[in-house]
C-alpha cells in the first residue's frame, strides 16, 4: 500500500514541503499509522478552489453521455481498488471487514444511480411553456426553464462512513452528477483511506479526460482549513455530514459571508422509536432483541440508530424492559472509530444520568479501556422528559433513553415536544396504527422518514429515500443526502424567455436530441416541438 500523505489539488499530488503532520491512529489497538500525512493549508484551499472554479465551465458543458460514464468509471476504479481501500480502513477505522466490503458496494451504486439520473435528464426538470404572440389582451412569451449547476461544492467527509459518506461518497457523487467540481476535506480519523479513493478519482480523470480541477482532496486535524474552504468566495455550496457543533459552526460561516451560501448538514438525531401496548404485549422478547441489535449495530455509530425509545405503561412493560436489558447485557464492548468519540458518548451517558428521575443500566464494566465502549440503557418517565427536554438530544452511540409513558396522551406530549429527526418510528398491531393517526401526523411533522414496524438502521439508495429532516437533524429539510434528490441540493433554477432556438440550452431546444421527458404546456412529453 503505498501512500504519499499528500495533499491532491486539481488531481495533483503536492509535494508535502516543511509542514506540520499528522497520522492516523488504530482505534483498536492505538498504533499509529504510516505515513505521516501533510496538513494542508489555507493556500492549498484557495488552489484548489480556483482550480475547481477555472473547471467548472468546461465540466458543466460535457454531454449527458460523458458525465455518467465518469462517474461510471469512478465506480469501477474503486471496486479495482477495493482490497487496499478495505484494508486501509479497517486499519483506521475497526469497522468490521464485511461492513466494509458493503459500504463499498453501496458507494459504487450511488455513483451508479447518478449516472442513471444523468443520462435519463430526470434532475434538469425541464418546463416549457410555449410563446403564444396573438394572444389577447396581452401576448404569452417564450418561457424554458431547467436546472443548472451551482459551481464549486466543499464536500465535508464524514467518520462513520469512510466511503460512502467520504471522498467519493453521496455528496461528491451527487455533486459530479449535478456538473459541480468537489473540493473534499477528508475526515483526520481515516486518511488513508480518503487518499486511496481520491486516486480511484485521479484515474477516472484522467481516462475519462475529464478537467482536473474537477476534483481536489484536502486533508487537515485542524478546523482553520474546513473554516477557509466555507468561506472561500468561489464555493457555491457546502454538504456536511456529522455533529450538531460541526455542522451549525459551518452554516454560520457560510451565512456570514458577504454572499452567504446554502449548507447542507446532516448533524443527528435521536430517531424515535414508539412502541403501542399490544404489540409489545404479543411480541416483547422480539422487538426487545431487535431494538437492542439496531440500537448496537456498528457500535451505535449510525446517524439513524434508535436512541429515545418511548413506551405506554402496563402489564407488558416491565418484561419488555427486562427483555431489552438482558439482550444488552449480552453484547460485547465494540471499538468505537476514535478516541474523540468515546469520549463524547462517555460525557454525554454522564450527562444524561446525572439527571433526577433518569435511571442507568450498563454491563458491569461500563468504561473499557482503549477505544471500546459498552453500550447501555438509560430509563426515564415523560413528565422527567417533558421537564427536560435535554434527554432527548443525541449521544452518539451505541445507547438509548427508554421513556415510560403513563398514558397514550403523555406519548402524545412526548411526541409534541420532540425537536426535528431523520426518522421516527411506530411498532404496533394493525387496528393500534388504524387508531393512531394522530401520532403518525404528529411525527410526519418532526422527520424527514416514518417506519411502520420496522427500525431506522440502514437506508436504501434509492428515488424515493429521503435522508434529511427538520432542525435539528439538518440545516435544511427540503433537502436529502441520500437517493435521487440529492442532486438537488447542487442545481438552481433558470428560466429562458423569448431565446432563439440558437442560444438555448440543448435540453430546452425544439429538437429534443436527448430524448427528455419534459414538461410541454402542463403535460410530459418527449416529442419534438
Amino acid at each position: 500500500m503505498n501512500l504519499s500523505g499528500e495533499q491532491i489539488i486539481g488531481s495533483e499530488f503536492h509535494p508535502a514541503g516543511n509542514r506540520r503532520q499528522f497520522a492516523a491512529v488504530n482505534p483498536a489497538t492505538g498504533a499509529v499509522l504510516e505515513p505521516q500525512i501533510s496538513e494542508a493549508t489555507c493556500d492549498d484551499v484557495n488552489s484548489a478552489v480556483c482550480a475547481a472554479a477555472e473547471a467548472f465551465e468546461l465540466y458543466r458543458k460535457l454531454t449527458t453521455s460523458r458525465r455518467a460514464t465518469f462517474l461510471e468509471n469512478i465506480g469501477e476504479q474503486l471496486m479495482a481498488a477495493g482490497a487496499e481501500l478495505i484494508a486501509r480502513a479497517y486499519e483506521e477505522t475497526a469497522l468490521p471487514r464485511t461492513r466494509l466490503e458493503g459500504e463499498l458496494v453501496r458507494t459504487v451504486n450511488q455513483l451508479q444511480l447518478f449516472a442513471q439520473q444523468v443520462r435519463s435528464g430526470f434532475h434538469l426538470e425541464v418546463r416549457i411553456d410555449l410563446g403564444q404572440p396573438e394572444r389577447a389582451p396581452a401576448p404569452k412569451p417564450d418561457l424554458r426553464a431547467m436546472q443548472i449547476p451551482l459551481g464549486p461544492i466543499a464536500v465535508f467527509g464524514a467518520s462513520n462512513f469512510p466511503l460512502a459518506f467520504s471522498v467519493a461518497g453521496g455528496d461528491t457523487a451527487s455533486a459530479l452528477a449535478a456538473g459541480c467540481p468537489v473540493v473534499v476535506k477528508g475526515h483526520p480519523a481515516h486518511p488513508g483511506t480518503s487518499e486511496l479513493a481520491g486516486r480511484a478519482v485521479m484515474r477516472a480523470i484522467r481516462k475519462n479526460q475529464v478537467p482536473p480541477g474537477v476534483f481536489s482532496l484536502l486533508q487537515a486535524e485542524n478546523t482553520n482549513v474546513g473554516a477557509a474552504l466555507v468561506q472561500h468566495p468561489l464555493i457555491r455550496a457546502v454538504a456536511f455530514t456529522g455533529s450538531l457543533a460541526g455542522g451549525r459552526a459551518l452554516f454560520d460561516l457560510a451565512c456570514s459571508r458577504s454572499e452567504p451560501v446554502p449548507v447542507y448538514a446532516e448533524m443527528g438525531s435521536v430517531n424515535p422509536v414508539f412502541f403501542l401496548p399490544k404489540i409489545v404485549e404479543d411480541r416483547g422478547a422480539s422487538l426487545a432483541a431487535a431494538l437492542v441489535e439496531s440500537l448496537t449495530l456498528g457500535v451505535g455509530q449510525f446517524c439513524t440508530a434508535p436512541g429515545l425509545v418511548l413506551v405506554i405503561k402496563d402489564g407488558a412493560t416491565e418484561f419488555f424492559l427486562h427483555e431489552v436489558e438482558s439482550c444488552l447485557a449480552a453484547k460485547p464492548p465494540g471499538v468505537m472509530l476514535h478516541d474523540g468519540i468515546k469520549q463524547n458518548f462517555l460525557a454525554g451517558l454522564n450527562r444524561l444520568s446525572s439527571v433526577d428521575g433518569v435511571e442507568r443500566s450498563d454491563r458491569p464494566s461500563p468504561f473499557p479501556g482503549g477505544c471500546l465502549a459498552a453500550p447501555a440503557v438509560l430509563r426515564t418517565d415523560a413528565k422527567t422528559l417533558l421537564d427536560n427536554p435535554a434527554l432527548a438530544e443525541e449521544v452518539f452511540g451505541p445507547s438509548a433513553m427508554v421513556v415510560v409513558c403513563d398514558s397514550r396522551g403523555e406519548m402524545l406530549r412526548a411526541a409534541e415536544r420532540l425537536q426535528g429527526q431523520l426518522t421516527a418510528s411506530v411498532h404496533g398491531t394493525h387496528d393500534e396504527l388504524l387508531g393512531s393517526r394522530d401520532l403518525l401526523e404528529i411525527l410526519e411533522r418532526k422527520a424527514g422518514r416514518l417506519l411502520i414496524n420496522n427500525f431506522p438502521t440502514g437506508v436504501e439508495v434509492c428515488a424515493s429515500m429521503h435522508h434529511g429532516g427538520p432542525y435539528p437533524a439538518t440545516t435544511d429539510s427540503r433537502s436529502t443526502s441520500v437517493g435521487h434528490y440529492a442532486v438537488k441540493r447542487f442545481l438552481r433554477p433558470v428560466c429562458y424567455q423569448n431565446f432563439p432556438q440558437e442560444l438555448l440550452p440543448e435540453a430546452l431546444c425544439d429538437l429534443n436530441k436527448l430524448n427528455l421527458w419534459r414538461l410541454v404546456d402542463g403535460s410530459m412529453s418527449r416529442d419534438d416541438l
